[in-house]
């Protein structure tokens, strides 16, 4: 009998993980950066928080909020190690909760794409942007799910800090809240129905 116990209790454990999910948005902290281009992944985090009447607590390395949705288990990450060192606050996470790299998704901005265009990937290269380097290199991996939000890129040579550090504009906010709900959606389906299915269903969109 204690064997079927002792199945059942790893089986169950196992299960757990495997529902456990960590959902980071990138950002810098401070009140210079709010509401800026390169804080995207900050917005979209503190609207699902906000939809789902969470609140966010100061932790090491970041603000933390959790939340059920159904059987997953949603750990919400804002790092407080700026942009660049967005890399160790995940992985600090992601050991802390015990949750599998293949159940993160980041969150971030994405110039190659028009404001408010989003699109999932499961891997990839960084693609210049700073965030992603750092979680390449704490996780030794490109193969995690991100959604890339897109800021647009009108701007002059040579000025790309000064766009992706400045604040949108009236129409693209506008464009960028209509959106936040949507992005909501696509963080729910990743942990319900899985990377794929959730690409097939929004990337077409």
């Amino acid at each position: 009998m204690w064997l079927i116990d002792l199945f059942k209790k790893k089986k169950t454990e196992t299960v757990d993980s495997s529902m456990k999910y960590l959902i980071a948005g990138l950002g810098n902290i401070g009140d210079e950066y709010v509401g800026t281009r390169h804080n995207i992944g900050f917005r979209t985090l503190d609207a699902f928080a906000d939809k789902l009447g969470v609140e966010w607590a100061d932790k090491r390395y970041g603000a933390i909020s959790k939340v059920r949705v159904k059987n997953a288990e949603l750990t919400l990450l804002k790092p407080s190690t700026y942009m660049n060192l967005s890399g160790q606050a995940i992985r600090y996470w992601l050991q802390q909760e015990k949750i599998l790299v293949e159940n993160l998704l980041v969150i971030v901005d994405d110039l190659s794409l028009p404001v408010g265009k989003v699109r999932m990937r499961g891997n990839g290269s960084a693609g210049g942007h700073n965030g992603l380097k750092n979680i390449e290199s704490c996780l030794m991996t490109q193969t995690y799910a991100r959604i890339k939000f897109g800021i647009g890129n009108d701007f002059p040579k040579g000025r790309q800090v000064d766009f992706v550090l400045g604040t949108f504009s009236d129409e693209e906010n506008k464009i960028i809240d209509e959106k936040l709900d949507y992005v909501g959606d696509m963080i729910k389906s990743f942990c319900l129905q899985g990377l794929e299915r959730t690409m097939n269903q929004y990337n077409k969109k």
